[in-house]
């Protein structure tokens, strides 16, 4: 499950490009919360904290505790903006958590035990066809990341969704029901395989001189 982190916010008046603008030259970046049956609500965030929680990693799948002037409020990430010359924050999307509510995200893959993957070992690629998986989860459950485990995966294998653990109540968007998230091709040429039978197999016999007339 995704842990829950804290974050301060400040209800901030005005909307449009012009008060993002005031926001930023105060050194803090704006932010909007919206959803739940609610109105949006315009926010600003101080810029440093918001910097170290977006270039942490997981930012999109972490499930945030906004302090918003002493109202608690529990909400996700959605969008995030990055200044994309000096790579800052810019503005920052929050839907809100309401209890039972589902949600779709995108949850990464981790691929585990590839020491256990005897292709792997003799040279195959791992073709990873999704890094990321997007599921419907709900919303007091998030998975940080699913683990996709190689043991045991050989040249031409294919690994499945269904071989996958799921958390409880996440389910892929992906209609095929069996869909691949990663295979494992062999080297070019035949790799390790085929060298034992390289090996093996005799010298050409040296051709005799032609006997002089």
């Amino acid at each position: 499950m995704a842990e829950t982190k804290k974050l301060a916010a400040t209800v901030r008046s005005g909307t449009g490009k012009g008060a993002a603008r005031s926001v930023r030259r105060e050194g803090r970046i704006p932010a909007v919360l919206y959803g739940g049956g609610e109105a949006p609500q315009p926010l600003s965030l101080e810029k440093k904290s918001l910097s170290q929680l977006i270039f942490a990693g997981h930012f999109l799948t972490t499930i945030f505790e906004l302090d918003i002037d002493g109202k608690k409020e529990r909400a996700i990430p959605r969008d995030y903006q990055l200044d994309v010359i000096k790579d800052t924050p810019m503005h920052v999307d929050f839907l809100r958590l309401k209890p039972g509510s589902r949600l779709r995200v995108q949850v990464p893959v981790h691929f585990t035990n590839q020491e256990a993957a005897p292709g792997i070992k003799r040279g195959g690629a791992l073709n990873i066809v999704y890094h990321t998986v997007e599921m419907w989860v709900p919303a007091d459950n998030i998975p940080e990341a699913i683990t996709a485990d190689l043991t045991g995966m050989d040249f031409n294998d294919s690994l499945h969704i269904s071989a996958i653990p799921l958390p409880e109540g996440c389910k892929p968007t992906n209609p095929d029901k069996n869909f691949t998230v990663a295979s494992l091709t062999p080297p070019a040429g035949g790799g390790a395989e085929e060298a034992p039978a390289a090996a093996a197999a005799p010298a050409a016999a040296p051709a005799k001189d032609e006997k002089k007339k």
